[in-house]
């Protein structure tokens, strides 16, 4: 089975978060006909009760599992165990996407949506859509917790996060932006996140980024992009910074083809980067190894409706897996190759 590159871009939280953002400035951000409600508060001055994951799903919503799935992930490395999805409280019968481990394996972030088949205008609305957030307690995960990263009576989409030490990067559609959707950056401070701003003109409007990732000393960024001079589609750029200044991107040629190459992850080491290429008509995860003289081939990993990869410094491989089925997403979910 082939999907096209752009159906599966299409799924992306950007597209989700632009064409809300539109939709927003054109109703004055009212709430759309069939949205759930968030329950409201007795006294308007405090924030209301956010809606469970669990609570949004869809009545008809059916959990899709290894056995039932006409898709499953294929692995192409004898370094990893074959992939399942991660135990625990993370997925669900809804779209579990955009996933970040933090270095040492105990945290997750990732972007949660409870339908996919709800137009990305009115996802804005429900009350649960955004960045949540899940911890390894022994040897599973806990139930996610949902990142508030704006202030309740604030409208705002979120996804793609991204955490370095005590700050997160993340794709917001919100007022403030340069363009529908832009990166912003909180703090981690007394137990939660807190001075979202922006990520500045020059990364959002002048470079145009998409999904990123810092390198370990948040000097280097990876990037992708649909930017003039790249091979088609979205390419893989680099920027560094150097005096609060990133300077003019880079294509990283070595990682690029004619087809989607983006949503890049770099080891701590910083001597691999791993990425999602359409593969055959489907997201896959590949792997490129830095050498002497730059970055070699990239390697096929995983593919058939793997994407966005990210690893712990134990080299684990987490990445997504989109359930498609007769040309239709239903769901996705958090996998994990353990490594041998």
């Amino acid at each position: 089975m082939h999907v096209r590159a752009t159906r599966y871009k299409r799924m992306r939280i950007v597209a989700y978060a632009l064409l809300a953002f539109a939709l927003c400035l054109l109703t004055s951000c009212n709430e759309g006909p069939g949205v759930p409600s968030t329950p409201q508060p007795s006294d308007p001055s405090d924030p209301p009760r956010r809606i469970t994951r669990i609570e949004a799903l869809p009545r008809d919503a059916v959990k899709i599992t290894p056995e039932t799935d006409v898709h499953p992930p294929l692995l192409h490395s004898d370094e990893f165990h074959q992939p399942e999805p991660v135990s625990g409280g993370i997925n669900t019968a809804g779209a579990e996407d955009s996933a970040f481990v933090t270095p040492d394996g105990t945290t997750m972030y990732f972007f949660f949506t409870p339908d996919v088949r709800v137009p990305a205008e009115r996802q804005l609305f429900d009350g649960v859509t955004g960045i949540y957030v899940s911890r390894m307690e022994g040897s599973t995960w806990s139930e996610a917790e949902r990142v508030v990263l704006q202030a309740h009576d604030m409208l705002a989409l979120d996804g793609a996060p991204f955490v370095l030490g005590s700050e997160m990067w993340f794709a917001s559609a919100r007022e403030g932006n340069y363009r529908g959707v832009d990166m912003w950056i909180a703090h981690w401070q007394d137990g939660e996140w807190r001075d979202w701003r922006n990520a500045g003109a020059q990364l959002n409007a002048e470079y145009q980024i998409g999904e990123m990732h810092l390198t370990a000393n948040g000097q280097t960024m990876y990037f992708h992009a649909d930017r003039p001079g790249g091979k088609g589609g979205y390419d893989i750029w680099m920027t560094t910074r150097s005096n609060g200044e990133w300077s003019e991107p880079v294509n990283v040629v070595e990682l690029n083809s004619p087809e989607t190459d983006g949503w890049p992850f770099v080891t701590e080491d910083g001597r691999e980067l791993w990425f999602t290429r359409i593969h055959m008509g489907t997201p896959a995860v590949f792997r490129a190894v830095l050498g002497e003289t730059g970055w070699d081939e990239p390697e096929l990993i995983v593919s058939q409706f793997a994407a966005e990869p990210t690893l712990d410094r134990h080299g684990n491989l987490y990445f997504v897996h989109h359930f498609f089925r007769d040309g239709q997403m239903l769901e996705a979910d958090i996998y994990v190759a353990r490594r041998r």
